[in-house]
């Protein structure tokens, strides 16, 4: 039996599609509760940033996120002495928590 070129030509090509396929799912496109991280931009990143160091005293905003899975926006803030704190805002940029993030907050060292 001789199998024709275009046979084995779109056979693969329907190989390479159903693979791609494949790994679009496995790289996050899938429901799951936590997707790609996406930063804050624009007017909301300034709000955002401000809300987060108002709740921590002052520092540097190191980091942020949209979507966070404990709440609408995350900020990252990394105070003087070192330690960081991730703060949860809601859309109306209001503090719904905040926790230390590092081991080493630089707080009780003797």
């Amino acid at each position: 039996m001789r199998i024709s070129r275009r046979y084995v030509v779109a056979a693969g090509m329907a190989a390479i599609v159903a693979g791609g396929a494949g790994v679009a799912a496995a790289s996050g496109n899938s429901d799951s509760a936590e997707g790609p991280d996406r930063a804050i931009t624009g007017e909301a990143l300034q709000q955002a940033g401000d809300a987060a160091l108002a709740e921590t005293g002052g520092g540097t905003v190191t980091g942020t996120e949209v979507g966070d899975e404990e709440s609408y926006y995350e900020v990252e803030v990394t105070r003087d002495d070192g330690s960081q704190v991730d703060v949860q805002l809601d859309k109306g940029f209001a503090v719904v928590g905040s926790k230390v993030d590092s081991e080493n907050s630089g707080e009780g060292a003797g």
